[in-house]
């Protein structure tokens, strides 16, 4: 019996999985490409327009004084915004060091220890109300809490109020996170003899490490941009926070930010000052980049 030429050596036809391209499924398939590419390209239009013109406009304005001298004065040429730079980062380290521990736990007591309990049902319900409240609602109640207490704006109340944004994004991330652990690696660990403690130490909490820092990252990012509760708690200092000669007690008066400095000097007439505040917006989002790039090393490795 001859042999059809169109056959594999299997016996299969060649050109059975052979999609024909002028096949209604081939053309309906291409044309759905098509407008998920599109859709992806409008999406990232208006993102690519506000960086493009944040660095044509903050780069010129670059350069080894403005991360060392302080903001000028009207009509000073010259100046930078260290001080900015140095508060931004002990506010939002300050406010990290409540929220990543305060969020870690409640989403893991949440998920792994009070599962479907009326407790871990109340909340997420406040988390979810927390995370919709608007950043200048969260300045006055730290204002509130903490200016009004203390009785001067600080640093201290400027990393406090971030640490209340913070706090939502990382319960929600860390609780997604814990569930994308598989349910058989629990009752694995759990089958070898470990306490529920040992395997959410052990095993489930390094598991859903990589997916917890992102969330973390996310929430950082977040809180470096904010303006509005700075206003009601850090407020703004023209000088650095005398940290070396202080220490810690340093951070109990008026800091200066990033994201303030580019509020305030935005709405000034003076050309200097406009270009300092794109500067310092660029370096915003400089930090922020930087920060989302190390949050991807830091999750390159995936255990699930």
């Amino acid at each position: 019996m001859p042999a059809n030429p169109n056959s594999t050596p299997s016996g299969y036809p060649s050109k059975t999985l052979t999609r024909s391209p002028n096949s209604p499924r081939t053309l309906f398939g291409t044309l759905m490409t098509g407008l998920t590419f599109s859709a992806a390209a409008i999406a990232l239009l208006p993102l690519v327009a506000v960086l493009s013109y944040v660095i044509i406009k903050g780069a010129s304005r670059i350069n080894f004084g403005v991360f060392t001298e302080l903001p000028p004065v009207a009509l000073q040429a010259g100046g930078g915004f260290g001080n900015a730079i140095q508060g931004t980062l002990l506010m939002v380290a300050f406010g990290a060091l409540i929220s990543i521990p305060v969020g870690v736990l409640a989403a893991v007591y949440v998920s792994e220890f009070a599962a479907g309990t009326q407790f871990a049902s109340w909340i997420r319900f406040f988390t979810n109300v927390l995370s919709g409240v608007p950043s200048i609602i969260v300045g006055v109640f730290a204002y509130g809490v903490f200016v009004l207490t203390t009785k001067n704006y600080s640093a201290f109340a400027g990393g406090f109020a971030l640490s209340v944004l913070m706090l939502p994004i990382i319960v929600r991330a860390t609780e997604e996170s814990l569930k994308l652990v598989p349910q058989e690696t629990r009752q694995g660990a759990l089958g070898l003899g470990a306490t529920n403690f040992q395997t959410v130490a052990r095993v489930v909490l390094p598991a859903a490490l990589p997916a917890i820092v992102t969330g973390t990252t996310l929430a950082i990012a977040r809180a470096a941009g904010e303006t509005a509760p700075l206003l009601f708690t850090a407020l703004f200092s023209q000088y650095y926070l005398p940290i070396s000669q202080n220490g810690v007690e340093a951070l109990n008066q008026p800091a200066a930010s990033l994201a303030v400095l580019v509020y305030n000097f935005a709405t000034r007439p003076y050309e200097n000052q406009k270009e300092l505040a794109w500067a310092a917006a660029l370096i915003l989002v400089l930090l922020v980049l930087l920060t989302s790039i190390i949050s991807r090393l830091s999750t390159a490795r995936k255990a699930y």
